[in-house]
């Protein structure tokens, strides 16, 4: 069993920043991509960016140069970094990782922006 705990969720204005936590804990052997998606009211759930095990990066163009994924495969944890934040970044926030053929989800975080 694998389990992800995110947190760094949270109310904040236009224009301000967040950074948003994933663990993993559990059954870990060799995590593959690690990745942050959202889901905003009415929407379907959307990739933000995700990490690969050597580091690559991929992001969403909605959120390119604003927000900044990383890993610390110490302590089996992703980041997401995001600044410059906008009103239509407000979502629930899931975490996921791939392991062996697995893939795993957080049970989300929501982020609010106030305009």
């Amino acid at each position: 069993q694998v389990q992800l705990v995110e947190s760094g969720g949270g109310l904040v204005q236009a224009g301000g920043s967040l950074r948003l936590s994933c663990a993993a804990s559990g059954s870990i052997f060799s995590i593959g991509f690690m990745g942050w998606y959202r889901q905003a009211p009415g929407k379907q759930r959307e990739l933000v960016a995700a990490i690969s095990n050597n580091d690559r990066t991929n992001y969403a163009d909605s959120v390119k140069g604003r927000f900044t994924i990383s890993r610390d495969n110490a302590k089996n944890t992703v980041y997401l970094q995001m600044n410059s934040l906008k009103h239509e970044d407000t979502a629930v926030y899931y975490c996921n990782m791939a392991q062996r053929g697995n893939v795993y989800w957080g049970q989300g975080t929501q982020v609010t922006v106030s305009s």
